[in-house]
């Protein structure tokens, strides 16, 4: 029974030392939460890696760090898909410069929607389907559909308004328009 306990305080100390470190990385607590729990899932997928002989507090450390810098390059590129995908939006359209450079500012805070709601969005308001349309497609009752249409509005009219960014930046007022109207 000693040897059990023992090895339970060993396993709180593994986990403290796991918090502290994802912490120390991710500077906000609840991305540290995430990281830990995400390094905590890898490790029990992984045990059989383990060494016995080796340190255990080190290997979930070790997991730690790879958690955050594989979230930090998928946020990096993520964001990357993001810009290229306004950019395509954006050269799409035959427009003057002015309205040019506006079609990008919409196209940037589109992709920067989350997935959830920019498909929404796109499917009503691009491709004209009904909010039941929509539902069905994406096999989510009606009401979430609405609730994510009216969240992505409010989130475009926050970038819009030069309010904060969806990664918590603030965000430059918008271009006018040659004449002051912005429709």
């Amino acid at each position: 029974m000693r040897k059990g306990r023992d090895a339970d305080l060993d396993i709180d100390g593994d986990l403290a030392a796991m918090r502290r470190y994802a912490r120390s990385l991710a500077r906000d607590d609840q991305d540290a939460d995430d990281v830990v729990q995400d390094a905590l899932l890898r490790a029990i997928e992984r045990r059989d890696t383990f060494r016995a002989e080796g340190n255990r507090r080190g290997w979930l450390l070790a997991i730690v760090h790879n958690v955050f810098v594989s979230g930090t390059r998928r946020r990096a590129a993520e964001a990357r898909r993001n810009d290229r995908f306004a950019d395509t939006l954006a050269t799409q359209a035959d427009a003057a410069q002015e309205h040019h450079a506006r079609l990008r500012e919409i196209a940037h805070s589109f992709a920067a929607l989350p997935d959830h709601h920019r498909a929404v969005l796109h499917l009503t308001a691009v491709e004209g389907l009904s909010y039941q349309q929509c539902a069905d497609l994406l096999a989510v009752p009606i009401g979430t559909v609405m609730s994510r249409i009216a969240r992505a509005r409010a989130a475009l009219r926050d970038l819009e308004n030069g309010r904060e960014d969806t990664d918590g930046r603030r965000r430059a007022a918008p271009l006018r328009l040659v004449g002051g109207q912005d429709d």
